[in-house]
């Protein structure tokens, strides 16, 4: 029999050993919710609960292996027969059994991302729907509106309104083709990742012998990371528990920041009011962070209305009040952090233990830039590389045509970007303007209309439009210039057919044009590019040996569930953390302060805070910053101010001029 007095603490035994009945545990930041949840399966076998009787739901397989593996090796036994999955998992072990009542064959196949974008292209053809040209989603855009109103429990039409408003033209399209795509799905025998809990749902609603058969079996429920359920998920789990109430549910409501993937955050607000015996608890003591930083965390989230009021309790000993750093622009923030970075090193800590967090992918190019100039290894999780996304290189496409106007890979890319203008067209358009002494003022003669269909011409006038724009800047042009070109000439609306985060890709190049004012002329920032680029090729071939070893840099969003020594937050400036856009949703401030939580309880012995005075936008041009509110809402003693070191001699050329 397991010690548990002592192996664990006080509320963790509280937890473990807590009787029968409904129960929410709310655990705090780093104090071993997981560890808890471990010991409060294997506490329940022990107490001669049949395996088959319990039902452990995470939502990673791996967190869900972890748990189990430990649990084996805590009491040696084999937890054959007990059911411990995601979400997705459980259903589908109830669906191959039952899924004949809805009309499915049993051997129904599953079908991946790539599987239902390629069926939803398929209807959209069924449809006589015309993309080329139009803002009409792609077929991975529009599933995923699709799986946002079935996982928020709303309509098609709601989603676009509220967050795809560029989409309302084509909502009618859309419509016909959910319709068309729904039905598909049922006569091929398939379900998508979506329908797996829908249908479950749905089977457990409509057919009360099912329900009997598994809310009687499992007498004992248990719930990791509850916090981010959708209701689909929670309408399961009640329907499951509704014989026994034997249901405990763990999260952190003030990590709650997955609304943007359907995650419902009224499911652990409401759970007492649906179960109104329920008893709360409360992992409170922290086993990750020192007291100064425990301190910082508590306070920036007391102004939250809607939450349970907890207090993080430290075991670690002193250490040092988390740093806030001003510097004057982005530029010096990147130097800041790459610099305090080679410091640390040289004090003997990881890099691995040592991570650059921030709210969106695009606030990190600037760091990018400066530790693969200083050679420090980094691995970016929010996403790819700045210059390695598609869209970074469509834009920087235009500028190498203008600068280089027989560089073949670049027309290549740009005319690929035009409605209707292939492979076979492209060929064409190359070989004629490759063939002229200026292939750029080819671009205007009557032989570049020749060299395509009739179906392309107005993908080539808009590519005449645009380089003609981008070319009548005096004395020349610049990156800032051909961005806001590109963008209003139609790129615009493609990035927003194409990808369901165009805002966000909008956002990147706003700061490639700040980026690049550093720079004298666009030879000079394509340059920079180009060796920046071998740069990282050449530095990822001399660390792969020890592929570990690497600064992390990672949005907050990936950064939940992780740890490190030293976490640098940058960007803390308000417009950035929070986010402007996110501030627009009713609920959208509380969910950002719950970001900037997260961010702070990431970090174990270091905290630090940067922000820039000054930002530049293509719209408003400089602007001056201020902190973000959640830092100004914190007791100055609470951290302490640094005023940038290296700032008096290492200035931006925008600013020594």
């Amino acid at each position: 029999m397991i010690d548990y007095p002592n192996q664990l603490n006080q509320e963790q035994l509280r937890v473990v050993m807590e009787g029968s009945g409904p129960v929410l545990v709310i655990a705090g930041a780093g104090s071993g919710k997981t560890r808890t949840l471990t010991y409060r399966v294997a506490w329940l076998v022990e107490s001669d609960v049949p395996l088959e009787r319990i039902l452990l739901a995470t939502f990673t397989n791996k967190a869900a292996r972890a748990m189990l593996s430990r649990v084996t090796m805590l009491i040696d036994r084999d937890l054959g027969g007990m059911w411990g999955g995601t979400f997705h998992h459980i259903a589908h072990l109830i669906l191959r059994s039952q899924s004949h009542l809805l009309g499915y064959d049993r051997n129904f196949s599953i079908m991946d991302g790539e599987d239902s974008t390629q069926l939803i292209n398929a209807c959209v053809s069924a449809q006589g729907i015309h993309t080329k040209g139009n803002r009409f989603p792609r077929g991975d855009v529009l599933r995923d509106i699709m799986s946002l109103s079935l996982n928020m429990k709303i309509s098609l039409e709601e989603v676009v309104e509220h967050r795809y408003p560029y989409f309302r033209l084509c909502l009618e399209d859309m419509l016909r083709v959910e319709k068309n795509y729904t039905a598909r799905k049922k006569s091929l025998n398939v379900m998508d990742f979506d329908d797996l809990l829908l249908n479950c749902k749905k089977i457990l609603y409509e057919f009360p012998h099912v329900l009997d058969k598994y809310s009687e079996r499992f007498s004992h429920i248990l719930v990791d990371e509850y916090q981010d359920t959708n209701m689909i998920q929670a309408a399961i789990l009640d329907l499951l528990a509704h014989r026994h109430r034997n249901i405990m549910v763990v999260g952190d409501d003030a990590q709650s920041i997955y609304s943007f993937r359907g995650a419902h955050f009224a499911n652990i607000m409401d759970f007492p009011v649906r179960y109104p015996e329920c008893k709360i608890l409360k992992l409170e003591t922290n086993y990750r962070s020192t007291p100064e930083i425990l301190h910082f965390a508590n306070m920036s989230i007391v102004n939250n209305e809607n939450q349970y009021h907890k207090t993080l309790t430290p075991v670690r000993g002193k250490g040092i009040r988390p740093i806030l750093v001003p510097v004057q622009n982005a530029t010096l923030q990147a130097h800041f952090v790459a610099q305090r970075i080679l410091e640390m090193i040289y004090e003997g800590i990881p890099l691995n233990e040592i991570a650059v967090l921030y709210r969106a992918h695009y606030h990190s190019m600037e760091v990018q830039m400066e530790l693969t100039r200083r050679g420090i290894p980094f691995e970016v999780r929010s996403g790819m590389r700045f210059f390695e996304q598609a869209h970074v290189k469509d834009v920087v496409a235009y500028m190498r045509i203008i600068t280089n106007p027989r560089d073949e890979v670049a027309w290549k890319r740009v005319l690929g970007l035009y409605g209707k203008i292939g492979k076979v067209t492209a060929d064409k358009v190359w070989k004629f303007i490759s063939g002229e002494a200026d292939p750029l003022s080819a671009v205007f003669s009557e032989g570049f209309y020749r060299s395509g269909t009739r179906a392309t011409w107005p993908g080539l006038l808009n590519l005449r439009n645009t380089i003609q724009k981008c070319m009548s800047d005096h004395p020349g042009p610049d990156v800032l210039m051909i961005i806001g070109t590109v963008l209003e000439n139609g790129y615009e609306d493609y990035l927003y057919a194409r990808y369901a985060d165009a805002a966000s890709r909008i956002e990147d190049l706003e700061q490639l044009a700040q980026y690049s004012k550093r720079f004298h002329s666009l030879d000079d920032f394509l340059s920079e590019l180009a060796l920046m680029t071998n740069m990282t090729e050449a530095s990822e071939t001399d660390i792969r040996h020890d592929a570990e070893d690497r600064i992390i840099l990672s949005s907050i969003h990936q950064a939940k569930g992780l740890e490190w020594s030293v976490v640098i937050m940058i960007w803390c400036s308000e417009g950035m953390m929070p986010l402007a856009r996110a501030l627009k949703d009713p609920d959208g401030e509380e969910e950002e302060r719950r970001l900037f939580y997260v961010a702070a309880t990431r970090a174990k012995d270091q905290l630090y805070l940067c922000y820039p005075l000054v930002d530049h936008t293509r719209t408003m041009g400089n602007m001056m910053l201020s902190p973000s509110r959640f830092i100004t809402e914190i007791a100055p003693l609470s951290y302490e101010r640094e005023t940038c070191p290296y700032e008096q001699w290492i200035v931006s050329e925008e600013y020594r001029s």
